[in-house]
């Protein structure tokens, strides 16, 4: 409970619904539909911010979302920064938090959200070409399988996953085969349209 809360509390800090409760975020227990405002501040109270305090909290909502530590939100965007020949810097941070193993296993939709795809991937219950990983931040890259382990299709978060899934498609950078509860990375992940404002993230790591 009292880690529920926390979560909670981050995302009203920050003003945006970030996915971090599964499904209880898109339920009328969502702490952001019940409680909007900030913690501590007065409904009525109306605070702009500093161009600096956007930039911090939009890298906030970033490595809250993605569940990032700070060093290894720094590592993101020092990768992206270093990458002279590439066109766009954001396309690079995108690229980079998109193909995070936790992040894949979410948006192959075998995990309600990136927090339990962490905690599942931790407890070995994903194979990557065939190997057992458990380390939820490695990189994933184009034609890299993702699977459930054959062992762990009986427990109850997979056994009728593959029911659920019928019907419903993947990110467009990605396939999915829900016989086998399975899925690949057919393509770099661009597009993406984000709830952030990476512009601001890439500012605050510039000055």
């Amino acid at each position: 409970m009292h880690l529920l809360k926390s979560k909670e509390k981050k995302e009203r800090a920050l003003g945006t619904k970030l996915g971090l409760k599964a499904h209880r975020c898109n339920s009328p227990k969502c702490a952001m539909i019940r409680r909007p405002t900030k913690p501590g501040e007065h409904p009525r109270q109306g605070r702009g911010f500093s161009e600096f305090k956007q930039q911090l909290m939009e890298k906030q909502k970033i490595r809250f979302s993605y569940g990032l530590s700070e060093k290894q939100m720094n590592a993101v965007v020092d990768k992206a920064l270093s990458k002279k020949k590439v066109a766009s810097v954001t396309d690079q941070i995108v690229g980079r938090l998109e193909s995070r193993m936790d992040n894949v296993v979410y948006r192959l939709g075998f995990a309600p959200s990136r927090i339990v795809a962490r905690q599942l991937i931790s407890h070995g219950h994903f194979l990557v070409n065939g190997r057992k990983v458990n380390i939820p931040s490695r990189i994933l890259k184009v034609g890299e399988v993702v699977a459930v382990r054959e062992q762990s299709k009986n427990i109850p978060m997979f056994k009728d996953l593959g029911n659920i899934l019928k019907g419903e498609n993947p990110e467009n950078w990605l396939t999915r085969n829900v016989q086998k509860l399975e899925g690949s990375i057919k393509s770099k992940p661009e597009g993406i349209e984000m709830p952030f404002d990476i512009n601001l993230v890439i500012d605050y790591y510039s000055r």
